[in-house]
């Protein structure tokens, strides 16, 4: 009878959120609304005005590549941001293998190396590639821990298949060997990891081909705290479908997973339709079944 639905009381989960501030001072196509704004203030409108229970920060790019040359920048801006919040303040990017290949990156693309039938150099260059995002993700970290950062967020994990998976979660033990106390959230950008390498393990386990029941166990084992499983909207069936099929295979994972489950969802996952400002009585419908039904731990 409502437009907007909630979980029975005693039910309520806590929410993380992924690109940080950008919400408030980024574009409309990046679901953001365009309010100029700094970064310390946007996180202080969430914590203070929105009653988020974490936040992050992250790059305006919010991919890990780029944040290198500007690290102290992002130091400074996370110190600044630790002083005058009480949430717990993640840091927040993408692995986005991608940026690693040309014209962006130092290595060939093995998109095109694929097309040319080149299938050892394209695999060749997702290990050159992945092996330099697993330093370049570990080192911004071990810098942002210097300043009293609460943890990570690893945004769309898998986002260029299995390379970007093998990076991410080889990323994750290397932090949690270093700091033990670290957060650690793993999110997933897609339902099943493309097998663009084919070949790449992580602790003797092939890494293509895996579905959320199948990646939360790896996650854990790399040392995450939380695993977000992702289940990807269909735009040619109904709300309906699309959250009946998220449900069942979030609640699947939550069944497998011994780590806590914050399900991904937003524009094209998780239930919601795909649609920059999604209604909200799909979105509170979603969110109630996954809770209610999946049993996730958190959104």
């Amino acid at each position: 009878p409502n437009r907007i639905v909630s979980v029975e009381p005693g039910m309520e989960i806590p929410v993380t959120h992924d690109i940080g501030t950008l919400r408030i001072d980024g574009d409309q196509g990046n679901s953001g609304v365009g309010i100029p704004s700094s970064r310390l203030v946007g996180c202080m409108m969430h914590e203070r005005g929105f009653g988020a229970d974490t936040m992050e920060l992250g790059h305006i790019d919010y991919s890990f590549k780029p944040v290198k040359p500007v690290i102290a920048q992002e130091q400074q801006a996370m110190e600044v941001c630790q002083e005058n919040m009480t949430i717990p303040l993640l840091y927040g990017a993408m692995p986005n293998l991608g940026l690693y290949y040309t014209p962006d990156g130092p290595f060939e693309n093995p998109g095109d190396l694929l097309k040319a039938f080149k299938i050892n150099e394209a695999r060749e260059s997702i290990e050159h590639a992945g092996d330099h995002a697993t330093r370049d993700m570990t080192w911004i970290m071990q810098h942002l821990q210097k300043v009293g950062c609460d943890g990570v967020n690893f945004d769309t994990i898998g986002a260029a298949g299995d390379g970007d998976f093998y990076a991410s979660l080889y990323s994750i033990k290397a932090l949690r060997e270093e700091f033990p106390n670290i957060y650690i959230e793993a999110g997933m950008a897609g339902e099943c990891t493309l097998g663009m390498h084919g070949e790449l393990e992580f602790e003797g386990k092939a890494l293509a081909g895996l579905w959320p029941h199948e990646q939360a166990p790896l996650a854990e084992e790399a040392g995450a705290n939380v695993f977000g499983p992702v289940c990807n909207t269909n735009t040619s069936k109904s709300s309906a479908w699309n959250l009946a099929r998220a449900v069942t295979f979030t609640k699947a994972t939550v069944e497998t997973s011994n780590i806590p489950c914050h399900v991904d969802m937003g524009m094209g996952v998780g239930g919601i339709p795909m649609f920059e400002t999604p209604p909200i009585d799909a979105v509170t419908r979603a969110s109630k079944a996954m809770v209610e039904i999946a049993g996730v731990d958190g959104i």
